[in-house]
C-alpha cells in the first residue's frame, strides 16, 4: 500500500522560497554608499520645492542653500526608511546649481528619475551629515485617469500684507489637497509673488508643505519675470531659454523666461512665458506660435490631450480684458491653437474666473452653445479657455463691461445670448472669494470645475485690507456658498474627426502563480495483494492524479519530482527502490510533459528510492493547468516477509 503526501498543503513552498531569495538579492543590490562628507561645511536649506519633470516617472527638486558645496537628493521608498534613516534602497541624484543673484546664497536642483508607479517615496537634500528634513510624495498609476489642480495668481505680497496673503494661500492649499488628496499635479497660472526677487514673498509662497509633496508645474507671470528668482526656485523640463522667450531679450541675465513642455500620462502640457509678447524686440507671439507648433508636431501623437498654460488670459472679463496685448493675442493665438487640436488653455493674470465658449479660429464655434452649458461637445478646432481667480485672496479684479468693438477676433463686444457678458465667455464670476480649478482627465472627457477654497471671511487679504469694497454674490445680499462648493462645472467632450477612435485599456499583466495539489481526495493508493510471478512478487496500480496550475506571467520552467521512502510493516521493511513507474499527462496544459519511465529496482537501478521527475515544463511554456498521473509497478523478491506494508511518496515542486 502507498500513501502519496505533498510536502506543503498548497504545494507552493518551493515557489515562495525562490521569491524570498530574489527579494533578498534586490535588497542587497539596492544599498548605496552615502556621498562624501561635508560635515565641516554645514549648509542650510530653504525653499525646497517638488516640481514636474519630463514625464510621470520623474520629478524635480529645487532648493536654496547657504553653502556652495556638493549636494544631492537622497530618495528611497518610504517603506525602506527605518526610524527616519535611509538605510537601504537609497538612490542618490546629484544636484547642480549656481550662486543666487537675488540673495547671498546658492540654488540647487536635481531630477529624480526611474520612479515606480503606486509608490510612496521619501527624500531629503544635502550631503552626508548635513541633511534637510525628510519629505515624501507618492506616485500613482502611470496610465489612465488622473486629476490635476490649477491655481491662479497667488501673487504673495500684492495686498500689501505678506502674512495675510500667505495665510490665504496656505489655506487654499490645505482645502484643495484635503479635498483632492489623489490629485497628481499642481499647475500654476503664474504670478507666484508680487515682486520678482523679494525672497520673503517667495518664503511665504513656498511655505505650504504640499509644495514638497505634490509636483508644482510653475508658470511665469508678469510679476515673476523681473528677476532671476523664478528660475532659481523652479527647474522646469525641456525648457527653451532662448532670448525670444524673455520679456526683454536683451536682459536674459536679469530676468526669467523660457517655454517648456512635458507629458504627464495622456496629457501634453505646454507652458509659455507670455511676458514675451508681440513687440519690436523680437520673439513674442510668433516665437510662441512656432514653439507650440513644433512641440505638438513632435510630441502631440504621444498624448491624447493637449493643454496649454500661460499667464496672460486672452479671454478674460476683468481689468485686463481690453489690454492691447490681449487684443493682439486674440488674433495671433486662437487659429493656431485650433489648427493644432489644443483641447484646453489655462490662464491667470486677470484675477477673475471665466470659462469661454468653444472658440474656433477666434470666433464662437457654435452660436447655439448656451451660457453656462455644462456639457460641451467641441467640434473640429474647438478650444476652451479658462481663467483662474486668485488662489490666495491677495488681489481681485472686478468684471468689466463689454464695448462695441465686435464679437470676433480682438473684439470685446457683448454676448448676444447674455449682453452683460463678453461674447467669448460662457461663464464669468467674481465674488472676491478665493478659488481654484480642478481638472479631471478621463478617457474621453475633461471635467473642469471652479471650486471655492474660501468665503468672505479671513483669510481673505484683499477683503480684510479693504482693497475691494464688497464680498459675496454681486448685486445680492445672498452669501456665497461655502468652502468646496462649485462656481462652475463643465464636461468637455473632445473631437475625434470624421472617423471613430477606438480605445481599450490594457492593465498590467497579473504576476500569476504556480501551484499543485492532489486532484480530488488523497485516498490511499492500494496496490492490493501482490501476485507471485515465478521468482518475484508483483503489484500494480495508479497514483492519485496531481493537478498542476501555472498562471505566472514569467512563463518560467517548473518541475514536480518525487522520492519514495522504504516500505514498512512494524519491524519489517523493504526498500522503496522496488517500485517503478510510468508518468503520463492525463490532461494537457501548462506546458506539461511527463517524466521518464523508471523500472523497478528489482529489474535494475534504484527505482523511486531516488528523486524522479513526474512532470515538467520548459521556459516559455503556455499558461494553464495540467493533470499528471503515473502507472505504478512494484516487483519484490519472493523472499520478502509476509505483511501489509506502507511507504510515503513525497512530492516536491520547483518553479523558476
Amino acid at each position: 500500500m502507498l500513501l502519496a503526501a505533498p510536502s506543503r498543503p498548497t504545494g507552493r513552498a518551493a515557489l515562495w522560497a525562490s521569491a524570498a531569495a530574489v527579494g533578498a538579492a534586490l535588497m542587497l543590490s539596492g544599498a548605496l554608499v552615502a556621498p562624501a562628507a561635508h560635515a565641516d561645511d554645514p549648509a542650510g536649506y530653504t525653499g525646497i520645492v517638488l516640481g514636474v519633470a519630463s514625464n510621470e516617472t520623474q520629478r524635480t527638486v529645487s532648493w536654496y542653500t547657504s553653502a556652495d558645496t556638493s549636494q544631492v537628493v537622497q530618495l528611497a521608498p518610504t517603506s525602506a526608511v527605518v526610524n527616519g534613516q535611509f538605510v537601504a534602497s537609497v538612490t542618490t541624484f546629484a544636484a547642480t546649481g549656481a550662486a543666487n543673484v537675488s540673495t547671498t546664497g546658492y540654488n540647487r536642483h536635481a531630477v529624480l528619475s526611474g520612479l515606480q508607479e503606486n509608490t510612496q517615496y521619501s527624500y531629503r537634500v544635502g550631503s552626508d551629515g548635513n541633511w534637510s528634513p525628510t519629505y515624501s510624495f507618492k506616485t500613482q498609476s502611470f496610465e489612465g485617469d488622473f486629476d490635476f489642480l490649477f491655481f491662479g495668481d497667488p501673487q504673495i505680497g500684492s495686498s500689501g500684507n505678506v502674512a495675510k496673503d500667505g495665510a490665504g494661500w496656505a489655506d487654499t492649499m490645505n482645502v484643495a489637497l484635503t479635498a483632492n488628496p489623489n490629485a497628481e499635479l499642481l499647475v500654476s497660472g503664474g504670478d507666484q509673488v508680487e515682486t520678482a526677487n523679494t525672497e520673503p514673498q517667495w518664503d511665504a509662497f513656498l511655505a505650504p508643505d504640499q509644495l514638497r509633496q505634490y509636483p508644482w508645474a510653475a508658470t511665469i507671470g508678469n510679476h515673476d519675470v523681473g528677476g532671476k528668482a523664478y528660475e532659481q526656485h523652479f527647474y522646469t523640463p525641456n525648457t527653451d531659454y532662448s532670448s525670444a522667450y524673455y520679456k526683454d531679450p536683451t536682459k536674459t541675465a536679469t530676468t526669467s523666461g523660457g517655454d517648456y513642455w512635458y507629458i504627464y500620462k495622456d496629457v501634453l502640457f505646454i507652458d509659455l512665458n507670455s511676458n514675451s509678447y508681440n513687440s519690436a524686440n523680437g520673439g513674442g507671439d510668433a516665437a510662441h506660435v512656432q514653439y507650440v507648433t513644433d512641440v505638438v508636431n513632435q510630441h502631440g501623437a504621444d498624448a491624447k490631450y493637449t493643454v496649454l498654460v500661460y499667464h496672460h488670459s486672452i479671454y478674460s472679463a476683468a481689468d485686463h480684458a481690453k489690454d492691447a496685448d490681449n487684443k493682439v493675442r486674440r488674433v495671433d493665438f486662437p487659429t493656431t491653437f485650433s489648427k493644432l487640436g489644443v483641447d484646453l488653455v489655462l490662464q491667470g493674470h486677470d484675477h477673475v474666473y471665466t470659462r469661454s465658449y468653444e472658440i474656433k479660429n477666434g470666433e464662437k464655434a457654435n452660436p447655439a452653445e448656451q451660457p453656462g452649458q455644462n456639457d460641451v461637445f467641441v467640434g473640429e478646432g474647438g478650444v476652451i479657455y479658462m481663467t483662474a481667480n486668485s488662489a490666495s485672496g491677495s488681489k481681485y479684479y472686478d468684471i468689466t463691461a463689454p464695448d462695441n468693438s465686435g464679437t470676433t477676433g480682438a473684439g470685446n463686444g457683448p454676448d448676444p445670448l447674455k449682453p452683460s457678458d463678453y461674447w467669448y465667455n460662457s461663464v464669468q464670476n467674481q465674488e472676491h472669494v478665493r478659488s481654484y480649478v480642478k481638472v479631471q482627465v478621463r478617457a474621453d472627457q475633461l471635467v473642469v470645475e471652479g471650486i471655492r477654497s474660501g468665503t468672505c471671511d479671513a483669510p481673505n487679504a484683499a477683503v480684510e485690507q479693504g482693497k475691494v469694497g464688497w464680498c459675496g454674490t454681486p448685486g445680492s445680499s445672498t452669501a456665497v456658498d461655502g468652502v468646496g462648493s462649485l462656481i462652475d462645472s463643465v464636461t468637455i467632450h473632445p473631437f475625434h474627426g470624421d472617423g471613430q477612435d477606438i480605445q481599450v485599456d490594457v492593465p498590467n499583466q497579473a504576476p500569476g502563480e504556480f501551484g499543485w495539489t492532489i486532484d480530488g481526495q488523497n485516498g490511499l493508493v492500494d496496490l492490493g495483494t501482490a501476485e507471485e510471478k515465478g521468482d518475484y512478487f508483483e503489484a500494480t496500480g495508479e497514483i492519485n492524479p496531481i493537478s498542476v496550475t501555472d498562471t505566472r506571467s514569467s512563463l518560467a520552467p517548473w518541475s514536480l519530482t518525487s522520492v519514495l521512502g522504504d516500505f514498512k510493516d512494524g519491524d519489517k521493511t523493504f526498500s522503496g527502490r522496488y517500485l517503478g513507474w510510468t508518468p503520463k499527462v492525463v490532461t494537457d496544459g501548462a506546458g506539461a510533459t511527463a517524466g521518464a519511465s523508471v523500472s523497478s529496482g528489482y529489474d535494475t537501478g534504484d527505482g523511486l528510492a531516488v528523486s524522479r521527475v513526474l512532470g515538467s515544463a520548459a521556459q516559455g511554456h503556455t499558461k494553464g493547468s495540467a493533470l499528471l498521473g503515473a502507472a505504478l509497478d512494484l516487483k519484490l523478491p519472493t523472499e520478502t516477509a509476509k505483511g501489509s506494508y506502507r511507504a510515503t511518496l513525497t512530492l516536491t515542486a520547483l518553479a523558476g
